[in-house]
């Protein structure tokens, strides 16, 4: 069972990094729906105000007890997080509180934090909120793929990248439920798990990203296809390991590999959309999200491996 210190600092931590990817899948949608769509399109930025609202909670709560590692990941924001949020502001016109990001790119982690019996009782309304929240926002993205894959809804998303966010919406639901239960094993470890998921979904990104390159890109297509192949491959192995029980180093080696050099990557990418070097219909505040999703991916292995 999680002790209170772990149970606090693990809540504030998966509250940190999901909830801002989540107002990000909305920010995606808001950005790639027809006009025609207006309703829907208000119900998505509402959505994403209260979603802003919920991290914002979070940062407060938090009160510095980020753990540094975390910080350092660059998991939270990246040093483009800001700039690629004014972008997309700019292009598609849509809110974006940016105060949030600036609020987090000075999260300091505090010497001596207080664990106490309130905060306890506070972090535990917040992920039981959450809950209630990342329920409601599977049925909202559950609705607008089923639309989407009955010709009723057309949007410039491929159907599988909205299954892929329906998917990491039921991954932070999971933690928080697990999170609520003070479920050790299913937190701590479960890493080939989190490797076959992780692994699955870096090979999606390098599949949207090459999707979505102008054709003229044909070193970044390249690029992104060989990654595509390379975690699909891992995918793969990892599935084998975790299905026959065998020992997980050599394939958590790999993955470490695979995700370090997925991450220049990206990096890359962001840092040429956000300059206009990149031809491509992506967005930089997308380019930013699946980089801070690696970056995410690479503590968890280097992390959960230690344990």
């Amino acid at each position: 069972m999680l002790s209170r210190e772990e149970f606090i600092n693990m809540s504030i931590m998966e509250n940190l990094f999901f909830a801002r990817i989540m107002k990000e899948h909305l920010i995606f949608v808001d950005a790639t729906l027809p006009i025609v769509n207006c309703s829907l399109i208000l119900e998505v930025e509402n959505f994403k105000n209260i979603l802003e609202n919920y991290l914002l909670e979070t940062i407060i709560l938090s009160g510095g007890m980020v753990d540094d590692k975390a910080i350092n990941s660059n998991e939270l924001v990246t040093n483009y997080t800001l700039s690629a949020e004014e972008i997309t502001n700019s292009y598609t016109g849509i809110c974006i509180n940016t105060e949030l990001t600036k609020l987090e790119m000075n999260l300091v982690p505090i010497k001596e934090p207080c664990y106490s019996p309130d905060l306890e009782n506070r972090v535990y309304e917040l992920n039981n909120r959450g809950i209630n929240l990342v329920t409601e926002l599977i049925k909202m993205k559950e609705n607008l793929h089923d639309n989407v894959d009955k010709c009723q809804i057309f949007i410039f998303l491929y159907p599988h990248l909205l299954e892929h966010v329906i998917e990491e919406a039921e991954t932070y639901l999971n933690i928080l439920n697990a999170l609520q239960a003070r479920d050790e094993v299913v937190l701590k470890n479960e890493l080939l798990q989190k490797e076959v998921f992780w692994n699955d979904i870096m090979k999606e990104h390098s599949e949207f990203i090459r999707g979505l390159l102008d054709p003229t890109e044909k070193n970044l297509f390249n690029t992104a296809n060989d990654f595509a192949d390379l975690f699909e491959k891992l995918t793969e192995e990892a599935k084998k390991v975790l299905e026959n029980n065998l020992p997980i180093d050599e394939i958590t080696e790999k993955s470490k590999m695979a995700t370090e050099s997925i991450i220049q990557f990206k990096t890359s990418a962001v840092n040429g959309l956000i300059n206009c070097q990149i031809k491509a219909i992506i967005l930089p505040l997308l380019a930013d999200h699946v980089l801070r999703e690696a970056n995410h991916y690479n503590r968890l292995l280097n992390t959960l491996s230690e344990c």
